[in-house]
């Protein structure tokens, strides 16, 4: 009987011993997982600077999501209040508008596209268009969305979604047909930008990844 009285008490010794043992653990745990509150801050600030400090020279050419290719055609100066404020003016062509965008708020702004990435964009104009079972108003919403947003990938590939390789007008809605010509202008001017050719020659090379050029062909 004695024996059997030790063995009871070890044990319960063992069970204590193994609770004690797992709650600091848990502990350090959750403080290695729970970051410092000075992290973040530090990291967005650093990823905002090159944005606000990029410098763009006279008659380059950038990109205003809003309202497409435009050139730079002057760097000027404007005192507001006690405030001396740097802006750029923007020509777009397209649209016959001057944009005046102060220089430390261009984060909207963007350059022009590589030659790599026009080639991109034509293989995406190639590419079959893909068919949508929604309703139009909301893909018309997601197409503006796309042309407005300044990326040239989804500008392309808006072109090649409402392409339909024919001029009749009866194949599209007129709201379809404003939307192509929209999106087909905007990236067209961004291929003479970056290119340096001709309207004309832009048009033919669009064209001819859209399959177009059979058409015009035909209606010749």
């Amino acid at each position: 009987m004695p024996r059997k009285k030790k063995l009871k008490k070890v044990k319960k010794v063992k069970k204590v011993k193994k609770n004690k043992s797992k709650i600091p653990s848990k502990i350090l745990e959750k403080k290695a997982q729970t970051p410092g509150p000075d992290e973040k801050p530090e990291i967005k600030k650093i990823k905002k600077q090159p944005t606000e400090k990029r410098i763009y020279n006279l008659k380059d050419f950038v990109v205003y999501p809003k309202h497409g290719v435009g050139k730079i055609t002057g760097i000027e100066k404007a005192t507001i209040g006690d405030i001396d404020i740097q802006f750029y003016k923007i020509l777009v062509e397209k649209e016959k508008l001057t944009l005046t965008v102060p220089i430390n708020q261009q984060s909207k702004l963007r350059p022009v596209a590589s030659i790599n990435q026009i080639n991109k964009c034509v293989s995406i104009l190639k590419t079959k268009p893909k068919i949508k079972r929604t309703m139009w108003s909301r893909r018309a919403q997601e197409y503006d969305q796309k042309i407005n947003s300044g990326k040239i990938y989804e500008l392309a590939e808006v072109v090649k979604d409402l392409n339909k390789n024919t001029d009749i007008i009866a194949d599209q809605s007129y709201s379809e047909r404003q939307l192509f010509e929209k999106a087909y202008e905007r990236l067209k001017s961004e291929f003479e930008a970056v290119l340096k050719i001709s309207a004309e020659e832009v048009q033919k090379k669009m064209d001819k990844a859209l399959g177009r050029t059979k058409i015009l062909e035909d209606a010749q």
